[in-house]
Formats: structure tokens, sequence, C-alpha cells
């Protein structure tokens, strides 16, 4: 099984902190975001290989950054793929740089994909268990409790077994608090519907927008998120994440 990372966006919201840095390196209680994300990744069985993509202007700080967690105890072999962007004008967009890991690193595997700014409270173990059991596309879903928030992110709604049954980006009028977040599974088998998605012309960015376009060709099963969930996405949520993290860390 493979993961890639989303890593190339610029975080504009986040300046002046990631003026110079990028936004999954900032530290949370004194790690680098992205190595939660790993954390919690790890203790998935069948994971060989992690492609993390970003940009041209962080490229480096990530290669950095690689260079000395393998020299740690790193459980998983990494590649860096530059996506050649340097700014939001010519940025490939969150699906576009998917599959440019996809063509370019030639990936024909299950492919565990994650946005590098999302901190869990808990590790993903059972996301990998259901992903197996269920062999088809798996979205991660979390219940943000306001309908307000929900506007930012997407609507969705379920049946019974978990499947999806509608998904709306951004949506205007929701009527539920559900909404999936940046965790995905894809089975190597609907690779090439990531190519097909591109080659058709849709919007590269927003991850989701993959899974709206999705979801009506084939079954999208859910998995609910334990714990806490932050998208780090303003000073703000950066300051919570490190008071909640920095007291876990304090207890442990």
């Amino acid at each position: 099984m493979k993961v890639v990372i989303l890593a190339a966006g610029y975080a504009t919201r986040l300046y002046p902190l990631t003026l110079t840095a990028p936004k999954p390196l900032l530290p949370v209680a004194g790690k680098p975001m992205i190595e939660y994300v790993l954390d919690n990744l790890a203790p998935i069985p069948g994971i060989d290989r992690v492609f993390v993509v970003t940009n041209a202007k962080f490229a480096a700080h990530f290669q950095g950054w690689a260079d000395a967690y393998r020299a740690g105890s790193a459980p998983f072999e990494f590649k860096i793929v530059n996506d050649g962007s340097t700014d939001d004008r010519n940025k490939l967009g969150a699906i576009g740089d998917l599959h440019l890991v996809l063509a370019r690193e030639g990936v024909d595997d299950d492919c565990i994909v994650v946005a590098g700014d999302n901190l869990f409270s808990q590790t993903l173990q059972d996301f990998g268990r259901l992903c197996r059991e269920r062999n088809a596309p798996v979205l991660a879903v979390y219940d943000v409790g306001d309908l307000e928030a929900i506007k930012k992110y997407n609507a969705i709604t379920l049946d019974g077994d978990g499947r999806i049954t509608f998904f709306e980006e951004k949506p205007k009028h929701p009527s539920s608090t559900l909404t999936g977040i940046a965790l995905y599974y894809y089975p190597r088998a609907t690779l090439p519907l990531v190519r097909q998605y591109i080659a058709e012309g849709n919007n590269p960015d927003q991850p989701g927008r993959l899974i709206q376009w999705l979801y009506p060709r084939m079954p999208v099963y859910t998995w609910r998120v334990p714990g806490r969930w932050y998208d780090i996405g303003s000073k703000e949520t950066l300051d919570e994440a490190n008071r909640i993290f920095g007291r876990h860390s304090n207890r442990t």
C-alpha cells in the first residue's frame, strides 16, 4: 500500500508563518504536524512507501525534513515529489498533484491519500482495517457540530451501510453537520478513474471534488474519525491545536 501526502499548498491565510516554511512542517506541541499524520498511519499494516507531493518553493524543506526523519525511526520509505509550482497562480491543485504522483511515480497499488495539515488525536488503524474490508473507495468523515462551519467544507449524506448518497462541496444550505475530510482510500482498481477525472477537464483542486464525481459512478463508503480532528487553516486553529496536543504530550 502507498500513501500520498498532499503538501503543495501555500497556506497564505497563515502568513507570515508560512512565508518561509510549509504548513505541514509547522510545529504543533513541538513536533511538525506532518509527523502526527505519519504516527497515526503507522499502525496500518502493509504501507511500504510514502510520497509527499509539494511545490518548488518548499521541496528542499521537505527533503531536509525527510532526511532527518529517516535518520530516526521512520517506519516508511519516503519520496518527495516536486510538482514544479511556485505560487497559487500556477499550482496544480490537490487532485492534480495526486494525478502527478500516480503518473510520474508509476503507482500501481492501493493508495491512502491524506492532507499533510490534518491532525488526528487517535490512530487511523481502524481506517486501514475498514478500507481492506470494503475494497472500495473510502472517505473519512467528521461531525463538526456546526451548520455554519460545514459551508467551508462539504455536505454529505449516507445510507445505513455508510455509503455516500449525496456529496456537495461548499454547500450554501447544508442540512447536516457531517463532513468529508481530506483522508481517502483508493483501491488499485480505481486509480485509472483519477486519470479519467483529470482528462475530462474537471476541477483539479479541492480533493473532495473527486469524491463528488466518483460516488455516482461506484460505491464510496465512509469511516467516522474518532476523537478530535483539526484542519489547520488559520492561526486560531493552530493555536488551539498547540494547546490540545500540548496537554496530551504533557500527560504522556
